[in-house]
Parts: C-alpha cells; sequence; structure tokens
C-alpha cells in the first residue's frame, strides 16, 4: 500500500513541476513579446509628395526614446567645389632639390674659377685663351644643368613648387611630415573661371575633422583617371597624420559671396534611400522628415542651404527611432 502512495507522490510533484515551468515559459514569452513590440507607441505616419513623411508622438513614446531636438544654426559658407586626390611622396621631390642643390654649386664653384682667368687674362698673367675658354665651357655646362633641373621640377611639381625660395627647408617641413603637399582634382568638366583661393581636406579616417590648406598652384599635369583640372596644395601637420599616399576629400575654396544656410549637427541626420533626411519638429507632437542636401560637411556637423529654415528645431537623438517606427507603419500598411 506504500508503494502506490508514493507513486502518487512523485507522480503529483512531476505534474506540479510541468505546471509551474508552462507558467515560467509563458511569462518569458510575454516578456518577449513586450520586447518585440514598436519603440515607439501610439504613432501615426502620414506620407508627403516628396518623399517626405510626417510622424505623430505622444510624450510617452518621446520620452521611452529619449527624444531631444535642437535648433538649427544660422551659418555662411565661401563657395566652393568638391574634388579628390591624396597626399603625394615628397621623395621625388627631394631628390630633384638635391640633384638641385648639387648642380647650384657646381655652377658656383666653375663661374668662380672663370672670373679668377678671365681676370688673370686680361692682365696677361698665366691664364692661356684656352684654359679661358675651357673655364667658359665648363661654367656654361653647368648652367645649363641647373636650368635643366629647374625645367624637370617645374614639369613634375609645378611652377609655385620649383621656385620656391627655400626649397631645401620646404623640403625638409615634408619628409618629417611637418607639412604636406595635397593634390585635388576636380571632376571632369568643371573649370574653374579664378585661381582657388585655399581648400579644405578631409581625411576618409577622420572625416570629422577637416584640415586647411594653403593654394600653391595648378598642377602640371592631368590625372590620366579623372581627365579634371588639378591643382596643388599645402596643409600643415594636423592629427591624424598626414601620411603620404593617403586618398582625401578636398573642397576647393573659390572667391566669391558666401551662401547663407544652417548648420545641421550631424547626429540628427538619418540616411534613407541613398539620400540624407532629418526630422523637423512642426509641432510639440509632430516630426516631418526632410531630404537636405549632404554635400558640405563642416567640423560642427553639415552646411544646409535647404531643406531646413530659421528657427526650425530638428531632432539629435532617437531620429533613427523615429525612422524605424516610420518604417514598421508602412510595413503594417502592406500586411
Amino acid at each position: 500500500m506504500k508503494k502506490p502512495l508514493f507513486v502518487i507522490l512523485i507522480a503529483a510533484g512531476a505534474m506540479a513541476g510541468l505546471i509551474f515551468a508552462n507558467r515560467k515559459m509563458g511569462q518569458e514569452r510575454e516578456l518577449e513579446r513586450e520586447r518585440e513590440k514598436p519603440v515607439v507607441a501610439k504613432s501615426q505616419v502620414k506620407p508627403g509628395t516628396n518623399g517626405e513623411a510626417t510622424l505623430t508622438l505622444e510624450d510617452e513614446a518621446q520620452n521611452r526614446i529619449a527624444l531631444q531636438v535642437e535648433p538649427v544654426r544660422s551659418a555662411k559658407l565661401n563657395p566652393e567645389l568638391k574634388g579628390f586626390g591624396r597626399i603625394l611622396d615628397p621623395a621625388p621631390l627631394a631628390a630633384l632639390a638635391a640633384e638641385l642643390a648639387s648642380a647650384q654649386a657646381a655652377l658656383a664653384a666653375s663661374e668662380k674659377e672663370f672670373d679668377r682667368l678671365k681676370l688673370l687674362n686680361a692682365q696677361e698673367k698665366n691664364a692661356s685663351d684656352r684654359a679661358l675658354q675651357a673655364a667658359e665651357a665648363t661654367a656654361r655646362r653647368d648652367q645649363i644643368l641647373v636650368e635643366s633641373v629647374r625645367t624637370r621640377l617645374a614639369l613634375t611639381w609645378g611652377q609655385a613648387i620649383a621656385e620656391q625660395a627655400g626649397l631645401p627647408a620646404f623640403v625638409r617641413s615634408l619628409s618629417s611630415l611637418d607639412s604636406a603637399v595635397v593634390r585635388l582634382d576636380l571632376p571632369a568638366g568643371e573649370v574653374l573661371p579664378a585661381p582657388p583661393v585655399s581648400a579644405r581636406i578631409i581625411l576618409a579616417s577622420a572625416e570629422e575633422h577637416s584640415i586647411p590648406a594653403q593654394f600653391l598652384g595648378p598642377a602640371p599635369a592631368v590625372d590620366a583617371q579623372v581627365q579634371g583640372q588639378g591643382f596643388l596644395f599645402l596643409a600643415k601637420a594636423s592629427s591624424p597624420r598626414l601620411a603620404f599616399g593617403k586618398t582625401v576629400t578636398g573642397y576647393v575654396q573659390l572667391p566669391g559671396e558666401p551662401r547663407s544656410g544652417f548648420i545641421v549637427p550631424d547626429s540628427a541626420v538619418v540616411r534613407h534611400a541613398g539620400q540624407g533626411w532629418v526630422y523637423v519638429q512642426t509641432n510639440h507632437d509632430t516630426f516631418t522628415r526632410r531630404r537636405i542636401p549632404l554635400d558640405h560637411p563642416t567640423d560642427t556637423g553639415w552646411f544646409v542651404p535647404e531643406g531646413v529654415a530659421a528657427n526650425e528645431k530638428v531632432v539629435v537623438s532617437g531620429a533613427q527611432a523615429l525612422l524605424s517606427e516610420e518604417q514598421k507603419y508602412q510595413i503594417k500598411l502592406l500586411e
């Protein structure tokens, strides 16, 4: 009799364990469903005519995604054109500069010897006409060699660098990474009516930071692949380092009146369908997604000439959550 009672107790315990486990699994499924709910609750989306959309959010939903807005700032930007290029290796320039210095030293010595023999010949003191002619030929040869190196410098690096007054110091600055020569090429077909004023250099590894660069002169040759106008700029050392061979994006500054616009923080920008967008607060609980051009990055955000207006506020925290909720709403409409 004791044995059946023992079996019954074991069965009852197992049944209770199964009931507890099932209840626990039910609670976990309920929590999972809660987590899978949209981040933004009680929202409403109204699509616009130009790809824009207006999203309505209650205060509770805004608090849930920690939504924050900031007003756009008025700004001005000098006219500029976007180009692409690289930081040039100064080794070939250093070799030519050394060759030029050697040729100039040889020329100075041969000219001095020629002047000495010419003076002696005029005084009829131990300087034959033949020796004088030989000295003159040597000086002339050395002069031609100097001009040859200068021509190669100009053809390879441009007139502005070839005519640097302190070329050795210039080369040392490049070799020590205190500065760098940057070549920027404009797209084919873009022709500047006047020489550039300067440039802003942006490295791929530090897109949030631009480096000012001084205009040196036009590039001496056209890039075979780009086939556009090329220009040389001098950039001073910065962080990150301007290592040779790095590819860069550059914004060539042009003469002319500055453009008016606004600075939009980078945190406000969302990418969708290959375009840049911001959510503008149009009322306390409504936010409209608007397209903005992403053509002019700055150190504090994006310069935007259109798409936003003075005194408007854009979402700087929670913009991606708004885009996700908008896309979920569109999926629901298709179901």
